[in-house]
């Protein structure tokens, strides 16, 4: 007998993943192409839960005892989505976040992984903490000696709640081979969903979006009246002309404001018909695709959300400044300010990759999930390194760097200085002392391409105000790129 209050048994879960279409960057043409291998999904089990763009998931106990055997059915849906033109991985364990982990590995050679029930336990503990999605745990229970998630799992529940929190407490449940939280949800006794109207019919996504924002916000506020909370949304829409399309949408922690409009963007690219487009791997269409920002059949009358999957709201402990109460009103206002003047108005910084510190962040728009520029993770010679400046302008100032005797100072070829620094003029700015240098860095980029190749010297400055400066020299002119301050 089961003792009360103990976990049950995680369910069979299926996941398809279609890496070529993976990503919330992978653009409007990848999401209607998507769009296609969902309808073939639905033709093996009906209830069919979108996670992210790219991937989906349903129970597998059902349509495996139809189709004979979880790997039986594992290959006939990968040679259906085949025929679509379009390469597929499939995963099966007990539960949800195995078999994301069981897609993501299967090789092109054999894509299907099946974990046979009751060996997910064992299959997750010999995986690296990096297949957590919080990152920072990640890193810190690497620097705390637990690489695996055995490791992390063998740990006391109790121990891995006080010392880590509520984040801490749900990335163990995950590696134990639980779900993320105990399975206490239930669908709703009552309507609870929200819906708009547009009147006309909307053509544009980014107004749908919008209204979507603010529908998922009054939909959340319902559900905190009743001290509930969703962990999947049905998103409905309705054309002029009486289509309908309907997606469940799920996400591994509890559906946010923003994240539920995300989900509606992504599935408004999938419904906009596109009929010249014949493979999944092309670019995006351009800003002039017909079908990039509209919708045919007179558009889009209505938009319904619909809570499928309700939890109770246990509410969030408080970090020690109330971190978490601002950023939630801080995203409540930059939606607004983004239904006032339009998706791009409200930016924000996303660090990456890059030699020079103006290559090093990416802004892009708040609410949208994407990568930076250029890649954090590979290696970058030639990088300064140590802290990140905290001005950086986004044209360099002019500056003249003299020694002691007035007069400017040079950098050779070599990278050999005339004379030590002693006086910084940046601009307008009165002159100042230098109390402090480092450098020169040399730095030559493209020097296969003579209409792009750049060759500089840097410098870091110390003046007596106090104030830190990255200065660079370029075909004899010093100019300052940021300022540590």
């Amino acid at each position: 007998m089961k003792a009360r209050g103990a976990d049950p048994a995680p369910p069979r879960i299926m996941v398809l993943c279609c890496p070529q279409l993976c990503g919330p960057d992978a653009g409007p043409r990848a999401a209607r192409w998507f769009e296609r291998v969902i309808t073939t999904v639905t033709g093996f089990c009906p209830n069919v839960e979108v996670t992210e763009p790219g991937v989906c998931a349903f129970g597998a106990r059902g349509p495996a005892r139809y189709f004979g055997g979880e790997a039986v059915l594992a290959g006939q849906l990968i040679t259906a989505v085949a025929e679509l033109g379009v390469a597929s991985r499939v995963g099966v364990a007990d539960g949800m976040f195995a078999a994301r982990l069981a897609a993501r590995q299967a090789q092109p050679g054999s894509p299907a992984l099946v974990i046979p029930a009751g060996e997910t336990v064992r299959f997750l503990a010999a995986q690296p903490v990096t297949v957590l999605a919080d990152q920072d745990l990640a890193g810190l229970l690497k620097r705390l000696g637990l690489g695996t998630l055995g490791d992390f799992a063998a740990l006391p529940a109790s121990d891995v709640a006080s010392r880590f929190g509520a984040a801490g407490e749900t990335a163990h449940r995950l590696a134990r081979g639980l779900d993320a939280r105990p399975l206490a949800v239930k669908r709703p006794a009552s309507d609870l969903s929200v819906a708009r109207e547009f009147d006309p019919p909307e053509l544009l996504a980014e107004p749908v979006v919008f209204a979507a924002k603010a529908l998922a916000e009054q939909l959340h506020e319902g559900l905190a009246a009743r001290g509930l909370t969703c962990v999947r949304v049905q998103v409905r829409a309705t054309w002029a002309d009486g289509r309908e399309n309907s997606r469940l949408w799920r996400h591994d922690g509890l559906l946010t404001a923003a994240g539920v409009a995300d989900r509606v963007r992504w599935q408004l690219d999938g419904w906009r018909p596109d009929p010249g487009e014949n493979d999944p791997g092309e670019n995006d269409p351009g800003e002039n695709d017909p079908g990039e920002n509209e919708h045919a059949d007179g558009g889009i009358a209505a938009l319904r959300l619909a809570p499928d999957l309700l939890v109770r709201a246990t509410g969030h402990q408080l970090a020690l400044w109330g971190e978490s109460v601002i950023s939630d009103r801080v995203a409540r206002a930059a939606m607004r300010v983004q239904a006032m003047l339009g998706h791009e108005a409200v930016l924000r910084p996303v660090p990456g990759g890059g030699r020079n510190v103006s290559e090093q962040v990416s802004h892009v728009p708040f609410g949208e999930k994407r990568e930076p520029r250029l890649a954090l993770g590979p290696p970058w010679p030639g990088r300064i390194m140590g802290a990140a400046p905290g001005v950086v302008y986004p044209l360099p100032r002019e500056a003249e760097v003299t020694d002691e005797a007035g007069q400017l100072v040079t950098v050779s070829g070599r990278c050999v200085l005339s004379a030590a620094p002693a006086r910084l003029v940046v601009e307008r700015e009165p002159p100042r002392l230098v109390t402090g240098w480092a450098g020169p860095w040399p730095l030559s980029e493209r020097w296969w391409d003579p209409a792009a190749a750049r060759r500089r010297a840097r410098f870091q400055l110390i003046t007596d105000d106090g104030r830190a400066w990255l200065a660079v020299v370029r075909d004899g002119r010093w100019l300052i790129e940021a300022g540590y301050w």
